[in-house]
This record gives C-alpha cells, sequence and structure tokens, in this order.
C-alpha cells in the first residue's frame, strides 16, 4: 500500500510534482530515509551523493532528503548547483548512490527527484522506486522524527566531470567554432561555461543566468516554440552551430547554421557511426521511434542495432544486458557506455562539434547523410479510452506488419507508425515517417481521423 500523496509524485522512472503543494519537504525527507534504506547505506553503512537543480524549492529538497538521508544513519556528500548528467557522473565517479533533484524540463511550479544506485545504475519504478515508495509510507506514519546521525560534506564534482568528458570526446584542432549555447536559463548555464572554457571556440551564451522561473521561455527543446530565440541568434551571429538545453541539461537539441532544429535520430546515426569507427562491429540501441534510417546506418556500418522500448531506465538495462557502447532516443536523450551507461545532452553536443570540426562544411552538410526520411514529429491526442483505440488501429492495419513492442508499431513499404500510451496521462502518442512529405502526411492523417474519432 502506498500512501495516496506518494502515489500522486512517483512516476515510472522518477518522482515529478507540483512543489510544494504535491512534493514537500515532509515527503521528500520520508523518500530520503526509503533512498538510504533502498540502497543499503543506512546505519552508518555509506553515503548518497546528492545534487540539484536551480528552482526555487530545491534547496528546501534538497534539505529535507539529505536530512532522511541521514536521519537513517547515512551520510551525504552534496554537490550543490548541477545538471543530472553532472550528477550521473559523480555517481559513477565516486561509485555512490545518487539523487537529483530536478523537474528537468517542466514548468516552474514543479520539482522532483531522480534517482540512481551506486555506479549511476538507474533506479525505475520496478526497480527500487516502487519499494522505495512503500517504506516511505512506512515512515509517514511515525509521531516523531528521528535526529540526522549520519554526517554531510561538500565536493566539487564539475571540474573532475569537465575534464572527463574532453577525455572521451576530444575536440580535433585546427578549426574554431561559432557557438551559440541556449540553456533556458537552466542548469547548462552552470555547465557549459566549465566544459567550454578549455575548447578553442566563440560560445554566444544566451539565457545562462540560473532562474527557476525560466523568465524568457520554458527549459523544454522538445516544444519547438522554445527554440525560436536560438534559432534567431544563430541566424543573426553566423554561427556554425546552436545548441538548445532542458532544464536539467540531460538532453540537448541541435540547431544547423540555417537556423532548422537537426533530428535527434539523425544525431543518434552519427554518434552510432562515429562509435562504430573506434569500436567495430558493436551493438547500438534505438528506441521503437527513431527513424529507421537509425538502424540502416547502424547495419551499413558493420554494428549490430537493436531495438528497445522508450524510457531510460529500461535502455539503460538493456545497454548493460548486450553491451551496447551507444544509445539513442528520438527525444533527445543519448546514453555512453563510456559515461557509466547514462544519458548526457553534454555528451552528444561534443560529438556533434567534433563530428564538425573535422570537416570544412556545415552542420546541414554534415547531418545530410543521416537525414534520409521525413517525421512527424510527436503528436499527442487526449483520449478516454486508449486500450480501444490500439485495438481499432490493429484492426485497421491488419495487412501491415505489426509489432506490439511499447504500442502498436506498423510498418510498410515507405512508411511507419508508433502509437504508444503515455505512462502519466490520459494521452496517445503518435510518431510517423515516411519516405516523403506526402507520403508521411497522408498515413498521419488516416491515423490520427482513427484516434480522434
Amino acid at each position: 500500500m502506498i500512501d495516496p500523496r506518494l502515489e500522486k509524485v512517483v512516476k515510472a522512472y522518477d518522482v515529478r510534482g507540483l512543489s510544494p503543494a504535491e512534493l514537500d519537504a515532509d515527503l521528500t525527507r520520508a523518500l530520503g530515509e526509503a533512498f538510504a534504506i533502498e540502497t543499503g547505506i543506512d546505519q552508518g553503512r555509506g553515503a548518497a551523493v546528492i545534487g540539484h537543480d536551480m528552482r526555487d524549492t530545491s534547496p528546501l529538497l534538497v534539505r529535507a532528503f539529505a536530512d532522511g538521508v541521514r536521519a537513517q544513519g547515512g551520510n551525504v556528500i552534496g554537490i550543490g548547483l548541477a545538471s543530472t548528467d553532472l550528477l550521473y557522473f559523480a555517481s559513477g565517479d565516486f561509485d555512490l548512490p545518487g539523487a537529483m533533484i530536478t523537474a528537468s524540463h517542466n514548468p516552474a511550479q514543479y520539482n522532483g527527484i531522480k534517482l540512481c544506485r551506486a555506479g549511476a545504475k538507474p533506479i525505475g519504478y520496478d526497480s527500487g522506486l516502487r519499494a522505495i515508495a512503500e517504506k516511505a509510507t512506512e515512515l509517514l506514519g511515525r509521531s516523531e522524527l528521528p535526529e540526522p546521525t549520519g554526517t554531510y560534506e561538500e565536493r566539487d564534482a564539475l571540474t573532475r566531470y569537465a575534464e572527463y568528458l574532453h577525455q572521451i570526446v576530444p575536440i580535433p584542432a585546427g578549426r574554431r567554432l561559432k557557438v551559440v549555447a541556449d540553456a533556458g536559463n537552466g542548469m547548462a548555464g552552470h555547465t557549459v561555461p566549465s566544459v567550454f572554457a578549455s575548447l578553442d571556440v566563440e560560445l554566444t551564451p544566451m539565457y545562462f543566468e540560473l532562474d527557476g522561473t525560466f523568465p524568457n521561455h520554458d527549459a523544454n527543446p522538445l516544444d519547438h516554440s522554445t527554440l525560436v530565440d536560438l534559432q534567431a541568434k544563430v541566424r543573426e551571429t553566423g554561427a556554425d552551430i546552436g545548441l538548445a538545453f532542458d532544464g536539467d541539461a540531460d538532453r540537448c537539441f541541435v540547431i544547423d547554421e540555417r537556423g532548422e532544429v537537426v533530428s535527434p535520430s539523425a544525431i543518434t546515426a552519427l554518434i552510432a557511426h562515429r562509435a562504430l569507427l573506434t569500436t567495430p562491429g558493436a551493438t547500438i540501441l534505438h528506441n521503437v521511434i527513431t527513424s529507421k534510417a537509425v538502424p540502416e546506418i547502424i547495419t551499413e556500418n558493420g554494428g549490430t542495432a537493436v531495438r528497445t522500448p522508450v524510457g531510460h531506465s529500461l535502455i539503460k538495462a538493456e545497454m548493460a544486458r548486450t553491451g551496447a557502447v551507444f544509445g539513442g532516443e528520438h527525444s533527445g536523450h543519448f546514453y555512453f557506455k563510456d559515461f557509466f551507461l547514462a544519458d548526457s545532452g553534454m555528451i552528444a553536443a561534443l560529438h556533434v562539434m567534433a563530428a564538425l570540426a573535422e570537416t570544412d562544411g556545415t552542420v546541414s552538410e554534415l547531418m545530410a547523410q543521416y537525414e534520409r526520411y521525413v517525421a512527424s514529429g510527436e503528436i499527442n491526442s487526449t483520449v478516454a479510452d486508449g486500450p480501444a483505440i490500439l485495438a481499432e488501429l490493429t484492426k485497421t492495419y491488419g495487412d501491415h506488419d505489426q509489432d506490439t513492442m511499447d504500442g502498436l508499431t506498423v510498418t510498410a513499404d515507405s512508411w511507419w507508425f508508433n502509437v504508444r500510451a503515455s505512462n502519466t496521462e490520459p494521452l496517445l502518442r503518435l510518431n510517423v515517417e515516411g519516405d516523403d512529405e506526402a507520403t508521411m502526411a497522408a498515413v498521419r492523417d488516416d491515423v490520427l481521423a482513427v484516434i480522434r474519432r
């Protein structure tokens, strides 16, 4: 049995809710205590590393979570302001379980907690988060709170993080790139200056001031309306490349020299190609909504392509199982074996910059070989009965190849589509890809007619 307050904020992959209305200090402290027990660092047996983003409620929640860990006798190492991939790095580098206080790309009124075991191993609902919620439910029923007995210390992780990224993705010398980076007032404003300090680039920063109210635009590059300022600045400055990070800077979207958005699937294909040059025959993961160009390019370059459901804990587990060196999601999450199997928008950005610096051309020219088809982008529809609609689509497209990994995928010679349910909302998410614009649009409209009937 899970407390209804916890049921509201504990999601498939993390904790997320309005804060402090839904996620307050009391719940967060209980979650911290349960986390210490679940990861075995209670009773003086170990420590956890904790970081937080720039949201107004983050200082309150990080103190509450740390107090919870310490109340169970666990020690805490605080790394202060951090991006989520910086927290994952610290978890891997220190070999400690970790907690990141953030609501990622959600609006200002939200906050949350992302959790991992030592070595940045993921904690999702079925791999520890449910057990944490159940234990926290027990703890919430107490009449008195135990006093914290564990220790607290602060450490710098940012310097080592920047050094490590340059070790795994060196940028070749000889071409000085003009880069515009939009932090969206999120955590990239904290990490980009350190990572870029040793690079030979001309950096134009946008919205680097840390501000959890997001005064300029939501830090959510999946919503392309938030990219307008960056696109204009790239064109205005004649930059080689634009980079857009989400609120906790674990995702990055790329803008080419024309101000056009580069498909995350194309970035997946580019990084996969680069990985296969250094690790011939490697396994690369891609999820069900990446372009079919991704497995084609992996196979053409001698690699093994493995298809996965959407979701970071699922992909990290599959990377560990298969020994994959890289995995990419169409949502802008990119996972690296040499980064503790964790995702990092910064590493993806460095890969694109490194590939660009090896040429005399433009981003659009570089990416042309990886963009083969036309995609709809993700289209959300609010529905009353998602399973019934999926059943109707299964019947309607019964003459085509189908599979049910993460929703329904239907494939024909010149197009494919995937429809899957949201984990947290009454939504169906549609992605369509076709050989050309007309084909994609026709399939998109036909499928939406069924979904929205």
